[in-house]
C-alpha cells in the first residue's frame, strides 16, 4: 500500500510540476509573439501604402548643413529587402543629392553602407531612429523624392520609381 501512495503522490507532484512549465512557456510565446509583431510592424499584417507621406516635411538631417537631398531611402539592418533593394537605390541615388537614413543595431550598418558605397550621405543611430519617427516611417525599405523646400513630393517602396524625377548634380 506504501508503495501505491507513493506513486499517485509522485505522479501528482510531476504533473503540477508539468502545468506549471506549460504555464511558463505559454507566457514567453505570448511575449515573443508581441514583439515580433513590433518588430513586423504593420506593412507584414496590412497593406501600408508608403504615399500617404506625401506632403509632409522632412525634418533637416546631418551636421554637414549642405544642400537638402532630393532622395532619400530609409532602410533597417535586419530588412532583407532593404539589402535587396540597397544597390538600386545607390545607382538612382549617383543622379543627385541623396541620403540614406540605416535604422537599427550600429554594429550592423556595414554591409547598406558597402553596398552604398559614396552615392548617398548616411545617417545612422540615434539620428536615423528619430528621422525614422519623425517621418512616420512604417515599413522599409521606403523611398523618398523631396522638394527643394524639403516637401515629401513622392514615396514609394521602389528606388527605380523615383529614379527619373531626380535631376543631375
Amino acid at each position: 500500500m506504501t508503495f501505491l501512495i507513493a506513486a499517485v503522490v509522485l505522479a501528482g507532484m510531476l504533473s503540477i510540476f508539468n502545468l506549471v512549465l506549460t504555464f511558463a512557456v505559454l507566457r514567453r510565446l505570448r511575449e515573443h509573439t508581441t514583439e515580433l509583431e513590433r518588430l513586423a510592424g504593420p506593412a507584414r499584417f496590412g497593406s501600408y501604402d508608403p504615399r500617404v507621406l506625401v506632403g509632409r516635411t522632412l525634418p533637416p538631417a546631418g551636421a554637414d548643413g549642405g544642400e537638402r537631398p532630393q532622395l532619400v531611402a530609409f532602410f533597417d539592418v535586419n530588412c532583407d529587402a532593404c539589402h535587396e533593394r540597397a544597390p538600386r537605390f545607390a545607382d538612382v541615388a549617383r543622379t543627385g543629392t541623396a541620403m540614406a537614413v540605416i535604422s537599427g543595431d550600429t554594429s550592423k550598418v556595414g554591409d547598406l553602407i558597402e553596398m552604398i558605397g559614396g552615392a548617398a550621405s548616411i545617417v545612422t543611430a540615434e539620428e536615423a531612429d528619430s528621422l525614422v519617427k519623425a517621418v512616420g516611417i512604417e515599413a522599409f525599405p521606403t523611398f523618398l523624392r523631396v522638394g527643394p523646400d524639403g516637401t515629401i513630393v513622392d514615396a514609394d517602396t521602389e528606388p527605380d520609381v523615383l529614379a527619373g524625377t531626380a535631376r543631375t548634380r
